[in-house]
């Protein structure tokens, strides 16, 4: 028989207080181990200096590992709150899936634009390295999504009014305001992963992408099918 939350004493809620902090710490302590594992990776799988065939990162290189690492971050933030917050185990297990593979790109892509001497993030906006028409590539997102210049925001992002709804929630409105927003970021950010996949010049780069294209769609269509189930349906890209 569980105990009247009525007459839990002082010291049980203390106790339960503390456990939810350290539970916590830990997350962010994991968090930061996968960071540091991705820019480990990211020094291990480093262009070889070696290998004439292989060019110097360009533009779309660079632009693309300073951009995505921001579009990343912010996936991570949130599946960080659903990871703590939410009760739904398929929520939590989508969740820390794309916590623990998105920061470990992060790294990855941060730890490139250390060994090519670049900056971690681009100061003219985002997205100005999208240049190149996708014509002729089967890449249906980028082609609706194609910026005309360096843009303030990213498509796909959620607000700071969103993300503090997010934290706000508890329950099944947590579960279909994660899976929501966590769709549209998918999204929004596949046109520069297609854009990669076409134009990066490296080959680090350009298996990232591919290997991000792959993730998100499926996690995408994962999330989909988990809104219709919860009566719910996903947000407007625009």
């Amino acid at each position: 028989m569980s105990a009247d939350p009525d007459l839990t004493t002082p010291a049980e809620s203390g106790l339960r207080g503390q456990l939810r902090r350290q539970r916590t710490a830990l997350l962010v302590l994991g968090a930061l181990g996968t960071i540091l594992l991705g820019f480990a990776i990211g020094v291990l799988t480093r262009i070889p200096l070696d290998d004439p065939a292989e060019p110097e990162p360009g533009t779309t290189d660079i632009g693309f590992s300073q951009d995505m690492s921001a579009h990343h971050a912010q996936a991570v933030e949130m599946a960080g709150v659903a990871l703590i917050r939410s009760t739904d185990l398929e929520v939590r297990r989508l969740a820390y899936d794309i916590l623990t593979t998105q920061q470990n790109q992060i790294g990855r892509m941060q730890g490139w634009l250390q060994l090519w001497s670049k900056p971690t993030q681009g100061v003219d906006g985002y997205m100005g390295w999208m240049t190149e028409p996708m014509t002729g590539h089967d890449h249906s997102a980028a082609n609706t999504q194609h910026p005309s210049g360096p843009l303030t925001a990213m498509p796909g992002m959620a607000s700071s009014d969103e993300l503090a709804a997010l934290r706000q929630a508890t329950g099944p409105a947590l579960d279909t305001m994660f899976l929501q927003l966590m769709l549209r970021h998918h999204e929004g950010g596949l046109p520069m992963i297609d854009y990669a996949t076409a134009y990066a010049d490296t080959t680090v780069v350009r298996t990232l992408a591919e290997t991000m294209a792959e993730t998100q769609r499926g996690e995408s269509e994962l999330m989909t099918a988990m809104l219709a189930t919860r009566g719910a349906t996903p947000l407007p890209l625009g």
